[in-house]
């Protein structure tokens, strides 16, 4: 699925960058390699069938604002983010921003490549068309707690801290939000918050909800 695709790779790291390189051009892709966010902004151009893969570490880009300008620069170019564990609420924040994708490293070279060839497929069937009547009625399946669960998973909470903010047990938040990712059919967190950004109505924020802490319902 190579063909015209450019790939643009944000990486600080040197190292990073040449071995992430070696692996697409290796896949058949196109690889353009800029250390910095700046320097993939100058040069990207809104006629070229691209991708932008960044890494979330790097300590000097503004990762949510290269989401939120690139968007406005043009919404054709898909953005995968490269995260590392303990990064959730940012990945969250990345989707939100219009991260199309959020990989955990470690990570296998194959998967890297599959997010690649499925954010690049022409006319992106995501939920965002005629999937969101589909995301929509499985939302509907949800109980009210696993839409509690839910949104405190969209706002980027452990579940121990949805536990406590809604007076439940870890292990019961852990079996809610197993449920919420049978229901929605999702695979991965990645494609849950992409499921769910497509549509309105998103679960109430725990943050406005009145906080339930009873010993008796800590189970």
């Amino acid at each position: 699925m190579a063909n015209d695709l450019t790939v643009h790779l944000v990486d600080d790291e040197e190292p990073s960058r040449r071995s992430l390189t070696f692996l697409l051009v290796s896949a058949g892709f196109a690889v353009r390699a800029h250390e910095s966010a700046k320097a993939f902004l100058d040069v990207v151009s809104i006629s070229e069938r691209a991708c932008v893969v960044v890494d979330l570490r790097m300590p000097h880009v503004d990762l949510i604002g290269l989401l939120e300008r690139l968007r406005r620069f043009s919404s054709d170019i898909p953005a995968i983010v490269i995260t590392g564990h303990g990064d959730v609420a940012t990945a969250v924040q990345a989707m939100k921003a219009g991260a199309t994708d959020c990989i955990d490293m470690p990570f296998r070279d194959d998967v890297l490549i599959a997010a690649i060839n499925r954010a690049t497929a022409v006319k992106r069937m995501s939920c965002a068309t005629a999937g969101t009547e589909n995301v929509e009625s499985r939302l509907c399946q949800l109980t009210e707690r696993e839409h509690e669960v839910l949104s405190g998973v969209l706002d980027g909470l452990q579940n121990k801290m949805i536990a406590f903010n809604l007076g439940i047990s870890s292990r019961t938040v852990e079996v809610h939000r197993a449920n919420v990712m049978a229901k929605m059919g999702a695979r991965n967190l990645a494609e849950l918050m992409r499921m769910v950004i497509t549509v309105n109505g998103i679960a109430q924020p725990l943050a406005n909800r009145p906080l339930r802490r009873t010993r008796a319902s800590m189970i």
